[in-house]
């Protein structure tokens, strides 16, 4: 999550006693979708019925066809169609016993696009597979091979399931790259397989924007199975009436959030924080955890307005004292405009036991603690920023920075919030305990943000970026440090797929795919720039997902 936002409305005026700011907020533009979700249904809404009943016997269709299916390459096929469908999640038991079946195959085809499948899909589902299946492939020079598209692209996603030392995978993805914009170049209009790959590749795509944005192309496959086909229209649009209804309620949330905590400068962004949380869980079982992370990401932002633009140094370390004492009784530390907002943020927090159920009820205890360490991390960046302090190397920097990311806050609060159906208590402390996982995550969002934001937040009252700091402690070019912040954006994604194949004994494989799905959100959000600040770039998107149906 972006640490540094900035309100809509002009800071609030010293005549309600606070000092005013060194310097005027920035203006951002206002609401893209004001209380349009509060009522709107989408057109399916009348036909919930029988679309329900009619993907009942779809998926039974599909069933069928995935017991059917026996041959590898088209098990390959067919379990990357799934998974790109979002339709995997109704057939994980056939899926996996598919899998043990790929993995134990061995298979050394001639074929690249099946050795691609073969090692990304393996990859992915936490089996150890070498990268040298992809030495056979290369000339007696060392070159890559291929002319292929389709084996090109399926080279390429797999190459992002790279680690670090892994120097073939390294060089697929500098042959792919320039292999598929070339073919960019060429086409017109381009082919749109090719222009998602370069977007992002597939291991980096959020799970429901894949399985929107992959629909029609699936439909205009001439390969395609019209059972799937059918069944991930009415998977999508029955998951878009769910979206649609926890948009009501979140929507309902905020604007009482703000009418009884009366705080009029929090930035107007609830539907994008939901798009945001929908990216990291798009199960339909994980309705109770999406409304809770989009209230916490309320939350962060809010709590950042303030320590950030809003408040004084000295209400904003009251306010975090308030945090840490997390009672009631705290108010009387707090300025008149805060308190309204404390007592709101501890009755959400109540009632996210009734989200939960008697079962996980509990888990509530890790929300806060995530919560509370959050505004730790602020604090002292409000203290490097009030000394005008630069941290003398980039590790300095992330020791405070990284945390305050926000990053770790909500990825592991997607696991107290019942993602995953983690019910260990001892994970939920290992996971507290900050491991490499969630470091490696943190600086990916600390850097992700830094490089589409830090020109801009060095106009204002900020701190310096880690570009900064870079540059300061490397005698570096604002390019070069740039550049810099990318490599370490890449070994960022290096260290959580090395998670994802070689997880600890005390790392259950589901905390790596959580991490992931999160690291997906943040490459989706700040892909061309920061779409949480300017929402423009993703509100295309955002109406496909929950405005208008599949046809």
């Amino acid at each position: 999550m972006e640490k540094k936002t900035a309100p809509e409305t002009a800071a609030r005026s010293d005549t309600e006693g606070r000092p005013p700011r060194k310097a005027p907020p920035p203006s951002f533009h206002p609401s893209l979708w004001g209380d349009f979700f509060l009522t709107y249904q989408p057109p399916t809404a009348t036909q919930r019925a029988r679309m329900r009943a009619k993907a009942e016997v779809s998926r039974e269709e599909v069933r069928k066809i995935v017991n059917s299916t026996n041959e590898l390459p088209k098990m390959l096929d067919l379990i990357i169609t799934l998974q790109r469908l979002g339709l995997d999640i109704y057939y994980e038991d056939e899926i996996d016993e598919m899998l043990r079946s790929v993995y134990s195959s061995d298979y050394r085809g001639e074929d690249l696009r099946s050795v691609s499948l073969r090692f990304y899909l393996l990859r992915k589902h936490g089996y150890d597979v070498s990268a040298d299946a992809f030495l056979g492939f290369k000339d007696d020079e060392g070159n890559f091979v291929a002319e292929d598209t389709r084996s090109i692209l399926s080279l390429y996603d797999a190459a992002y399931l790279r680690t670090h030392g892994e120097e073939v995978l390294d060089q697929a993805i500098t042959f792919t790259t320039r292999h598929l914009q070339g073919v960019l170049q060429q086409s017109s209009p381009p082919p749109d397989e090719v222009y998602l790959a370069l977007e992002a590749p597939l291991f980096r795509r959020a799970r429901v924007v894949e399985m929107r944005n992959y629909i029609p192309i699936y439909e205009n496959d001439a390969t395609r199975n019209e059972s799937i086909l059918e069944f991930a229209k009415l998977n999508f649009n029955l998951l878009q009436l769910l979206y649609c209804e926890e948009l009501n309620k979140i929507t309902l949330w905020w604007k009482e959030l703000h009418d009884e905590s009366k705080l009029g400068f929090s930035r107007d962004r609830i539907v994008e924080m939901y798009f945001w949380m929908n990216g990291a869980c798009y199960e339909p079982q994980y309705s109770h955890s999406r409304i809770i992370l989009t209230k916490m990401t309320a939350f962060m932002t809010i709590l950042d307005d303030i320590f950030d633009t809003h408040g004084t140094t000295e209400e904003s370390r009251q306010l975090a004292e308030a945090i840490k004492r997390w009672d009631e009784s705290a108010t009387e530390l707090l300025p008149s405009y805060i308190k309204s907002f404390y007592i709101y943020l501890l009755k959400t927090f109540h009632s996210f036991e009734d989200e939960l159920g008697p079962g996980k009820s509990h888990h509530v205890i890790y929300l806060k603690e995530a919560l509370m360490r959050l505004v730790e991390a602020y604090t002292k960046e409000l203290k490097w920023r009030d000394e005008n302090y630069v941290p003398k190397t980039l590790d300095e920097h992330l020791e405070v920075s990284a945390r305050s990311s926000g990053g770790v806050t909500l990825a592991s609060a997607s696991l107290f919030a019942g993602v995953g159906d983690i019910v260990s208590n001892d994970t939920f402390k290992w996971v507290l305990s900050y491991p490499q996982l969630f470091k490696s995550f943190d600086m990916f969002v600390r850097f992700s943000n830094d490089i589409v934001s830090s020109q801009r937040e060095q106009t204002g009252d900020h701190y310096a970026s880690t570009i900064q700091c870079y540059m300061e402690e490397h005698g570096a070019t604002m390019h070069d440090a740039r550049e810099k912040i990318k490599e370490l954006i890449e070994d960022s994604w290096k260290g959580m797929v090395h998670h994802c194949v070689m997880p600890t004994e005390h790392e259950p494989l589901v905390v790596s795919r959580t991490v992931v799905n999160f690291a997906r959100t943040v490459n989706n959000m700040y892909k061309h720039g920061d779409a949480f600040t300017s929402s423009h770039d993703i509100k295309e998107m955002i109406t496909l997902l929950y405005v208008q149906p599949t046809i």
